[in-house]
């Protein structure tokens, strides 16, 4: 009898789990899950050493800028992509498709041909760089799996560039043991002749846009939003994390941490203590730009 009735009681745990829908844990990828500066201002760095972006790019980025201007400094910086115009589009393992001649689709080396690369041409090549993940946030991502969670890695940088930092969790993950996909919602640019056009599709994910993106993929997905996570580091994290029940400030600018203080939003340290007051810094900076450009307006 006693056997028979906890039964039951599991059973309408699980059916009461299933009414009220799934849960899933949002993260914000630069200065949440890696250390800052983002993946697309590294990605900028490694273009422009490689003398990859055309000079009238830059004054196409001038224009856009204006253009954005009104909308303020996060949309210039998060919105305006315009410096990637012509620029040859990464494949799925971050590479330009002109440099998969050097290996096969298959990851195979092709015979003869790494030795006929001549080394200038090597060192002005770089491959873009895998992420390091804050030690602290793949225990916590690998916790969230543990629990059934969906993982979703939401995030304003380039989809490519996000997508091999979603496939390298993926592999820190799988090396303790927990195998899963990772959701991935990021800034997707248009592609016309295996080149970018500079223009974005759809909304590039910051602010507001990563809040309406996480509703979306809760009705897709039947996720009760309310039981759900979100972690981000900046003011252009808010939003996400207002949207969820659950949410919490990583490595928080300053002003963050005030809104998570007054909202009573735990605030997690996941970076070495040495790099949080220079990172605190760079936040600072650009907040003030951007209450500068609102008293300007």
């Amino acid at each position: 009898m006693k056997e028979r009735k906890a039964i039951t009681e599991v059973k309408e745990v699980k059916e009461a789990e299933e009414k009220s829908g799934r849960v899933a844990a949002f993260f914000d990828l630069d200065g949440t899950l890696v250390a800052l500066p983002s993946l697309e201002r590294r990605y900028f760095r490694m273009l422009r050493y490689r003398g990859a972006i055309p000079a009238r790019n830059y004054f196409l980025w001038l224009k856009e800028a204006l253009r954005l201007m009104p909308r303020g400094i996060s949309a210039i910086l998060q919105a305006n992509k315009m410096y990637l115009r012509g620029v040859q589009i990464l494949d799925e393992r971050g590479e330009g498709d002109g440099e998969v001649s050097v290996r096969h689709k298959d990851g195979h080396q092709a015979e003869g041909q790494a030795s006929a690369l001549p080394s200038k041409r090597a060192r002005r090549n770089p491959r873009l760089p895998v992420p390091t993940f804050f030690a602290r946030a793949i225990e916590a991502v690998a916790w969230h799996a543990r629990q059934g969670h969906e993982v979703v890695m939401i995030s304003g940088t380039l989809e490519p560039l996000a997508q091999v930092a979603a496939r390298a969790l993926e592999t820190e993950l799988a090396a303790r043991g927990v195998t899963m996909t990772i959701c991935l919602m990021a800034t997707r640019l248009e592609e016309k002749d295996g080149k970018w056009t500079g223009k974005v599709l759809g909304e590039a994910m910051f602010g507001e846009a990563k809040a309406r993106a996480a509703k979306r993929l809760a009705e897709e997905m039947r996720l009760d939003l309310g039981r759900c996570y979100g972690y981000g580091d900046s003011l252009n994290d808010r939003w996400l994390m207002e949207t969820v029940g659950r949410p919490a400030a990583v490595n928080p600018s300053k002003e963050l941490a005030g809104i998570a203080r007054t909202q009573g939003w735990p605030v997690l340290i996941w970076e070495e203590r040495k790099s949080v007051t220079q990172r605190r810094r760079a936040h600072r900076e650009l907040e003030k730009k951007e209450e500068h450009r609102s008293a300007i307006a």
